[in-house]
């Protein structure tokens, strides 16, 4: 399957489980370029000196203010979207102030 929207675009994966493999691989396949980062502070240099294109955010991470690198992205005008890899008994409800600093568009 042919993704050229998204051949040679550079990709920030910002994770905190496993299961964002899958989400690396189907990028990889479409020929993005993928960095990966398990912490807010490394998401927030890479954005800032990297050239990233797009991100796609793990909003579980707890290293920093997840809010703060959902503002800068969206003062950079990279799109991104967010994800969350933990219980859903733990997910905070749409609308939340956990939730509103994090809305993102789709890639």
């Amino acid at each position: 399957m042919e993704h050229s929207t998204l051949r040679g675009r550079s990709i920030l994966v910002v994770k905190g489980e496993l299961l964002a493999m899958e989400i690396v691989q189907a990028l990889d396949q479409a020929g993005a370029n993928v960095t990966m980062t398990t912490a807010v502070r490394h998401a927030l240099l890479l954005i800032e000196h990297d050239g990233v294109s797009a991100a796609i955010v793990d909003i579980a991470l707890s290293d920093a203010d997840r809010s703060e690198l959902c503002a800068q992205l969206n003062a950079r005008g990279i799109s991104y979207a967010v994800y969350r890899s933990f219980d859903p008994v733990k997910v905070a409800r749409a609308g939340s102030p956990e939730t509103n600093d994090c809305v993102g568009l789709l890639l």
